[in-house]
């Protein structure tokens, strides 16, 4: 069966792949290739550059034409590395073999060598998933969460100044703006965002058991920690972990994984806030022409947009709770564990992108009904109780805490009439009663 969307075992590469196909050249196998061929290139330039005293001669001028290898890196290259792998059983030492016959080509074979000289391969490898990651991120996923918080924060702006009755527990409760509620979302994810500008993308570089062993008993008068600092950082613009094991340690990108999952649950909170929005008729949703709400129900627009985006935030956050429970924790100097859960690391992310693009249909789709949010208003005058409440309290008034329960708590619907007529019937001033009489569901709205 010829690989097809069709027959995809993942959405993330089947039903969705549209979607999530800016993520496949940093997730994909053919993306981690890459970046490996990107690392094996930087490093042996790298030693050039020391210089080792065999490559001392090494012609500087053929650098661009090894950077060529991972510029030009195409399906066929990836294709001849996987052959290489089903006869080595090792995915990074086919790597390396792909880059001893680009030397050969080139008439540089008598270097070839000081390819992966002295590396393990997690060497490569933990520094090539933080350079993808970094990468994809930075890329496609932060410019999408980006783009999701500007509709919010247009949306806040937008809607300043329209009052909307707020529910505690599910209740009326005293009158909020429209506004300041997309306002609240919009604060949280700049928080997230900010959070998330502090966490480093870390990498291991150090040889088998992260000591530079076989650096330091092949060349012991280089500064090894000197080299593995400048190339991790200053190269490949990552922070190199240290000490370390066999493997990176992952307690940065366990926090990388924690902090997306908390945008996401900021996310799946907006997502169920504007269901509810929609389902009490606060807003309408644009109708594509030729779309169908419901198979059986005609008159249905549902939202959709909002459920995937929920559904796909839900299943990331399960990832991302797995990775960074699991990652950071490895047997002894090293276990296979986090590799085979690493390769998985595209998915939360995917996920993720599935989900902002779904909000961000979504949200280009709400239109405001006014005339809903104003009916609930006018249908719930008891919210302004509170206000009414805290004003005979500032005046000395007896228990205006309990006259207002009374009223309130009477079957009858409280009305304009209701509330007014209540105010007339307090000892106050008739300056008071008129300052009372002026608060109303579409002017409580604070501050």
């Amino acid at each position: 069966m010829d690989l097809h969307s069709l027959h995809a075992i993942s959405p993330v590469d089947g039903r969705y792949r549209k979607q999530t196909t800016s993520l496949a050249p940093y997730f994909s196998e053919w993306g981690l290739i890459k970046y490996r061929v990107h690392v094996e290139i930087e490093y042996f330039i790298a030693l050039c550059q020391i210089p080792l005293p065999q490559l001392a001669n090494f012609d500087a001028t053929l650098f661009p034409q090894l950077r060529a290898l991972v510029e030009n890196f195409s399906d066929a290259d990836a294709q001849w590395i996987k052959d290489k792998e089903k006869e080595t059983n090792h995915d990074v030492k086919a790597v390396e073999y792909f880059i001893k016959k680009a030397f050969d080509d080139l008439q540089i074979g008598s270097y070839k060598e000081f390819i992966h000289f002295g590396l393990t391969s997690q060497d490569i490898n933990n520094t090539s998933i933080p350079l993808l990651t970094r990468d994809a991120l930075e890329q496609v996923l932060a410019p999408q969460i980006k783009l999701v918080h500007g509709i919010l924060a247009k949306l806040a702006s937008d809607w300043t100044d329209i009052p909307m009755l707020a529910r505690t527990h599910g209740q009326p409760a005293s009158p909020t703006r429209l506004g300041k509620e997309f306002q609240v979302f919009v604060s949280r994810i700049e928080e997230q965002l900010a959070l998330l500008q502090q966490i480093p993308y870390a990498a291991k570089f150090g040889g088998a058991t992260g000591n530079f062993n076989a650096h330091h008993v092949a060349y012991p008068a280089i500064d090894w920690l000197a080299f593995g600092n400048t190339f991790v950082e200053k190269t490949l613009g990552l922070k190199r972990s240290q000490p370390t094991t066999q493997i990176e340690h992952y307690d940065h990108l366990a926090a990388l994984m924690d902090a997306y999952k908390r945008i996401n649950t900021i996310l799946v909170d907006l997502s169920r806030d504007i269901w509810q929005y929609i389902s009490m008729g606060y807003f309408k949703q644009k109708i594509k022409a030729g779309e169908v709400g419901s198979s059986a129900m005609p008159h249905k627009v549902n939202p959709i947009d909002f459920e995937n985006a929920e559904g796909n935030l839900g299943i990331a956050n399960a990832l991302f709770e797995h990775l960074a429970a699991k990652l950071p924790i490895s047997r002894l100097q090293r276990d296979l564990t986090d590799s085979t859960v690493l390769r998985n690391i595209g998915i939360p992310f995917a996920h993720t992108q599935i989900a902002l693009l779904s909000l961000e249909k979504g949200l280009n789709k709400i239109e405001l009904n006014a005339e809903a949010i104003e009916a609930d208003l006018e249908n719930n005058w008891a919210v302004v109780a509170e206000g009414i409440q805290t004003i005979l309290r500032r005046e000395g008034y007896p228990e205006p805490y309990e006259a207002l329960k009374g009223l309130t708590r009477k079957n009858e619907k409280m009305s304009q009439q209701t509330i007014h007529a209540f105010i007339d019937t307090l000892a106050v001033s008739q300056k008071i009663k008129e300052e009372l009489k002026k608060i109303s569901p579409f002017n409580y709205t604070g501050i």
